[in-house]
């Protein structure tokens, strides 16, 4: 049994499980809260509504709707839920139909109380329109009263001679002498009113009058509780087809009709009859409500329980049904991947469950044999998930390869630090890292998106702002400005002005730890940090990608493949150090020396220090062969010629070595699978018994040689040009570290540093200001988007530069039985 590493994925192994069908309801809830086993479905032709549990998971999915019906009741009546403190175990049938029967009570008492509290509701709607209508209709028919006159005139005045309005329905039996106005009262929306008069007025030509006033009373809709601003209006016309009219273009508006009686007293009667009503019916509608709350609140005590337990009880039937019945042995098999390592608490689970229950009827596991790819697992804590979850991200790793996570957890948090190097913002990400980590059970309960990507990184944040504080110390910069830790290695001249250019003198001491606070605020500060940021970049990205070749190493030994060590690592690794090593050699030689030496007569002992991009084009332009004037050192030309020749060999190498390996590989193959399956048949003939290996097995794919061929064409080609664009992408390194000194450097002279040179009262006010402006801007640009665009510059280095080398990334993940994912799928 191989002990658990991140270094590579679990050991898997295919298991098969015997439970008696009393017991599988307890054990597989067992397993679902171990959460180690992931199942396979031994009923893949079989469909969703044939298998054996449809009619228990269309009995819980009913529970489940009941369940969300009354979350979304307490929602809408603004109850609190009450969080689940407690683990809830797994039920009993016996259990299940009491919840059953339970939640069917609730629904209907809560249904009928919905019910009632809407229908008065409704009917207090109702009653509270007809007042304001009362209300509003004295006034209405006193005006309408003087204007009848009025009406009467613009009637008779109307052109006799219009033939268009001969047959008009409205101008039938008109009696200009006896002219009796008709009405029709009612409520409209507020919104509506102007459309609703358009539409009178030109669908009626005119003959009406029309009079409004708004409630000022809120009316909610008892259908969506929304609040409606509404207008009481009266219409007055003649004739019962307007009438029939105006109630037709009125109810297909949304308006509400009432009737009510054209005498005075009978409408103030009516009045004080329905403000009676309503004050009746608001007492019983706060007896409903309450009675309604007081149930709610009941249900909000135990609705997250009820929920989880229906979730729970859902998800092992729906696992239950990838299993086989046996009927000849009562009981249910399962197969399914466990780590080998947790095959004995999958066992002990299933014995607590058995013990549980009460029966004598143990459950049986067996491990099979299988040629099947497991799934691949990385048993992970809380800090180096968010590490694995890059690499994730990026590709499952395939069943026990290498995995780069592992590096992750150093490599990334040092390449973005290298970008981001300022002891000061380092410090302030690690702070607000630190704090995260410190509170991280109380803050676990947030569940807004866009935190919960940043608390589940914080150890990753932990690690980058610790890094960063690191390389900020090599830099020897904190918000743009040096320390001053140790004795500086050069002096400067003790008498001269702020206005004249002055060179620093070496003194002969070395700079303990980091840059030398000198170079900040010389002339040639950016040149210097310009060529060193660039050639620590090309050093850091070719011995990080040299350490991913060599991790190929680790995969073909594992998977037996240990020709590919010859075939294929080492030419990769020799094309790579032949040009790019020999350029990091050539770096640090050049470091090394003291170009500018003098010997006993006062004349350099070495020529000028050579260009190290025009050595690198040259050494292929003219192998062998380098000026004098341009050496780096003695016999360069020979060793130049011999790892270009070195290189060049590698290419055919990685091309051709693989492939016809491979190929004489299948031939012999294919001869001794000939051999072996007639041993087998000659074996089965005389022989028989049982087995644990599994009869799915996958079949092998047939060797294509010109297949392999044109794949490491593909292959040899891609590695050369990859050699050189992955080294030029690390440059990248060099460029934002670069980028964010020099916008840390802006940003304090345009904010703080100004006001340094002022006195008084402006001061003071300049640096409150400016300081303001300094730690927003910080915050703002330097930590947020910097910290952004390095930690995705970094990804990409990650990702492509260093997985790309060594890195399938072509697996199966792990994904087990877990009521947490469950209950996390559905919460979201």
């Amino acid at each position: 049994m191989a002990p658990s590493t991140l270094f590579r994925s679990e050991e898997m192994s295919l298991i098969q499980l015997y439970i008696p069908a009393e017991v599988s309801q307890p054990c597989v809830a067992e397993l679902g809260e171990l959460g180690k086993v992931q199942f396979r479905d031994l009923n893949p032709e079989v469909n969703a509504f044939q298998r054996s549990f449809v009619s228990e998971i269309r009995r819980l999915d009913e529970m489940e709707r009941q369940c969300r019906f009354f979350q979304a009741q307490l929602e809408k009546s603004d109850i609190p839920i009450r969080p689940l403190t407690t683990a809830t175990r797994a039920r009993s049938a016996q259990e299940v139909d009491d919840l059953e029967e339970t939640l069917r009570e609730h629904e209907g008492r809560v249904s009928q109380m919905n019910s009632s509290y809407e229908s008065l509701q409704r009917r207090y709607l109702q009653l509270t329109e007809l007042r304001h209508v009362l209300r509003e209709s004295s006034s209405f028919f006193q005006q309408a009263g003087s204007r009848q006159d009025t009406i009467r005139n613009s009637i008779d005045d109307q052109d006799e001679t219009a033939g268009l309005l001969d047959n008009d329905v409205e101008q039938q039996n008109y009696d200009g002498d006896n002219v009796k106005l008709g009405y029709v009262t009612g409520v409209i929306a507020r919104s509506r009113i102007q459309t609703f008069e358009r539409v009178l007025w030109r669908s009626l030509r005119g003959n009406l009058y029309m009079n409004s006033a708004e409630i000022d009373e809120p009316i909610i809709d008892p259908d969506n509780s929304d609040v409606v601003d509404k207008n009481v209006f009266a219409i007055f016309a003649h004739g019962p087809e307007i009438l029939a009219k105006i109630k037709k273009i009125s109810e297909s508006l949304g308006g509400t009709l009432y009737s009510i009686d054209d005498s005075e007293d009978k409408r103030r009667d009516a009045l004080l009859e329905v403000t009676s009503r309503i004050e009746d019916l608001n007492n019983v509608l706060s007896t409903t409500n309450q009675t309604r709350r007081s149930e709610l609140l009941k249900i909000s005590e135990n609705i997250t329980a009820w929920t989880t337990i229906v979730k729970k009880e859902k998800a092992i039937y729906h696992t239950l049904n990838l299993f086989n019945y046996d009927s000849n042995r009562k009981c249910l098999i399962a197969e399914g991947w466990c780590p080998t390592n947790d095959i004995a608490s999958v066992q002990q689970s299933l014995k607590n469950a058995t013990d549980a229950s009460g029966t004598n009827l143990p459950s049986i596991l067996t491990e099979l044999h299988t040629k099947k790819t497991p799934p691949t697992y990385h048993r992970t804590n809380k800090f180096t998930e968010g590490f694995q979850g890059i690499i994730d991200a990026y590709g499952m790793a395939r069943y026990r390869e290498v995995n780069p996570g592992l590096f992750t957890l150093v490599s990334f948090p040092f390449l973005f630090a290298v970008m981001f190097g300022d002891i000061g913002h380092g410090f302030l990400m690690f702070l607000a890292a630190l704090y995260l980590v410190l509170n991280e059970k109380k803050l676990s309960q947030n569940n807004g998106e866009i935190f919960k990507m940043f608390f589940g990184g914080r150890y990753m944040m932990l690690m980058m702002g610790l890094f960063s504080i690191f390389t900020g110390a090599i830099y020897n910069d904190i918000f743009s400005l040096s320390l001053n830790t140790f004795k500086s290695g050069f002096d400067l001249p003790s008498n001269y002005t702020s206005t004249e250019s002055v060179e620093a003198l070496p003194n002969g001491h070395v700079y303990a730890f980091g840059l030398d606070p000198a170079w900040h605020g010389s002339e040639n500060f950016l040149l210097f940090t310009n060529s060193y940021k660039m050639k620590q970049a090309i050093v850091i990205g070719v011995i990080h990608m040299s350490f991913a070749i060599c991790l190929n190493v680790f995969n073909h030994i594992y998977y037996k493949r240990k020709a590919f060590v010859w075939l294929e690592f080492l030419p990769q690794i020799l094309f790579m150090e032949s040009i790019f090593g020999y350029l990091i050699f050539c770096i640090m030689y050049k470091w090394s020396v003291n170009w500018w030496e003098l010997d006993a007569d006062g004349n350099h002992i070495h020529n000028a220090p050579p260009n190290l991009l025009n050595m690198l084009i040259y050494m292929f332009l003219t192998p062998g062969t380098v000026n004098p004037e341009e050496q780096l050192f003695k016999g360069q030309g020979p060793v130049q010629a011999m790892l270009l020749l070195v290189a060049v060999v590698c290419v055919p190498w990685m091309w051709f070595a693989k492939p016809f390996y491979l190929k004489r590989e299948a031939s012999q193959h294919h001869y001794e699978t000939i051999a072996h399956d007639e041993a087998e048949i000659d074996g089965e003939e005389h022989a028989g018994g049982t087995s644990n290996e599994v009869d799915d097995e996958e079949e092998e794919e047939e060797f294509d040689f010109s297949e392999e061929m044109i794949h490491q064409t593909i292959h040899t080609i891609e590695f050369c040009l990859e050699c050189i664009s992955n080294t030029a992408s690390y440059l990248r390194l060099w460029a934002l570290s670069l980028a964010h000194a020099q916008l840390s450097s802006v940003l304090w002279d345009m904010t703080l540093k100004i006001w340094f040179r002022m006195n008084g009262a402006i001061a003071v006010i300049g640096l409150v200001v400016g300081f303001s402006m300094w730690f927003v801007l910080t915050i703002g640009i330097l930590l947020c988007m910097e910290g952004l665009s390095a930690f995705l510059h970094a990804l990409r280095l990650m990702w492509v530069e260093f997985d790309g080398k060594f890195y399938n990334g072509d697996g199966i993940a792990f994904e087990p039985f877990t009521f947490a994912s469950v209950l996390e799928t559905s919460a979201e």
